[in-house]
Order: C-alpha cells, then structure tokens, then sequence
C-alpha cells in the first residue's frame, strides 16, 4: 500500500491518495478522498487509515504500509511520540485499524518513490479546485 496526503495551504484544500497493489506490484484499488479543509499530518495520517481499511476490506491478512511522511511512519512504528490532540485520535485509529492484520509493516520511503498516490492526492484536489 502506498499513501500520501497533502494539503494545499497548511491547512489548507487537503486530500488523501491510495493506492493497494498485489504481491506481483500490479494495482488493485487507487483512489484519494476530498477532505475539506485540514493539515498536512491530518491528510497524511488519513490516507494510512483509508488504505488500512480497504486492503481489510479486500481481504488482506498481511499489508506493508509505504509513505513519504516520516512523522507518520516514526509515530505508527513507535518511535516518535504522539503529543497534538487531534493527530492523537488519528494515532489511535491507525493504530487500531492495523491491528486487524496478522503483520502490519509501516516504511517511510523517499517522496520520489511516492508519486503514484500523490498522483491520487492531486487529481482530488484539482477536481475541488
């Protein structure tokens, strides 16, 4: 799974994109989500929700979770603590969506190895623009 979030404006017009690949790296379900107006962490953290909930829904047991914000993929893996109050209960929702999965692996990766779900970000955005 590989995710992205992103505001225009902090805060600002924000937007999730997912996309949930196989294990041969083909594309199963893309798609981003309009989310009014919010924070970068707000759209970053919603967007690992949303793939948390669509690769269940499709019956995953197992997911990796790619994204390029590093403050979500340090906090999800425990390493960074969570102190804002609203990113706290987005915490707890990722965080109790993973736990649904046998193994639930969170790797922050390079913005350039992300473009495909901030194709997905984009494409919301510019259609609410």
């Amino acid at each position: 799974m590989y995710t992205d979030g992103g505001a225009r404006g902090n805060p600002g017009p924000a937007a999730t994109g997912v996309v949930i690949k196989n294990q041969k790296g083909e594309v199963i379900k893309n798609f981003g989500t309009y989310l009014g107006k919010q924070t970068n962490n707000f759209a970053e953290y919603s967007a690992a929700i949303e793939a948390f909930e669509a690769a269940y829904a499709l019956g995953a047991e197992e997911v990796e979770l790619y994204l390029d914000s590093k403050l979500v993929a340090e906090q999800l893996n425990r390493n960074w603590k969570v102190k804002h109050p609203e990113i706290q209960k987005l915490f707890l929702k990722a965080w109790s969506a993973m736990q649904k999965f046998k193994r639930a692996t969170i790797r922050h990766i390079a913005r350039e190895k992300n473009k495909e779900s901030d194709a997905e970000v984009n494409k919301v955005l510019d259609s609410h623009a």
